[in-house]
């Protein structure tokens, strides 16, 4: 068994169980905010006075992107199974991201803040839900959990707050999170 694989035969059940779900979850969660920055930049690249802002947005891309094919090898290599739902997720988070793009760039960087902000909330539930009996899987969840942090800081420096209805946009995307996270988890 390769050092990333977390789950093996001397484990009961139960605890087994709940691990994939952690792993399909993250991967769902990862595979879903790799697709919100591909919508916004599918906006944001196409105007030559956003340049700035779209390579900000690749960069974070790329990162979820890392975090993606962690948790793409995690899967494999712990015989868990993705969630039913990604291709829902891959409709469902293109879509959010061209939206909140089409909406204006503090609206793309409140969606942002938002996700970020339930991710790294969940992965720090996680994290102490491990403690130190998975400490590999804790430490690469707190490891993505400070990217998204710095993710969700700067959309906030880029003016998230100022974005139209900066409340309920936060309060419906993150009531979308936190929806598609229970669903991944057991489906």
């Amino acid at each position: 068994m390769s050092k990333a694989t977390f789950i093996n035969a001397h484990r009961p059940g139960a605890r087994e169980k709940r691990l994939q779900e952690m792993l399909r979850v993250d991967h769902a969660g990862e595979y879903g905010a790799v697709q919100i920055y591909k919508g916004q930049r599918a906006v944001f690249d196409r105007l030559p006075h956003k340049a700035r802002l779209s390579n900000l947005l690749k960069e974070m891309e790329e990162s979820e992107q890392k975090h993606l094919s962690a948790f793409d090898d995690l899967l494999a290599d712990n015989r868990a199974r993705p969630t039913v739902f990604a291709p829902i997720w891959n409709v469902a988070g293109f879509a959010l991201g061209a939206g909140t793009a089409l909406m204006g760039e503090k609206a793309a960087m409140a969606c942002t803040s938002a996700v970020e902000e339930v991710i790294e909330q969940h992965y720090a539930e996680q994290a102490e839900e491990l403690g130190d009996t998975e400490p590999e899987l804790r430490d690469t969840i707190l490891e993505f959990r400070e990217d998204e942090l710095e993710h969700k800081d700067t959309a906030l420096e880029e003016g998230a707050e100022d974005a139209p209805g900066y409340s309920l946009l936060k309060g419906a995307i993150q009531a979308g999170c936190h929806l598609a996270i229970r669903l991944s988890e057991k489906v």
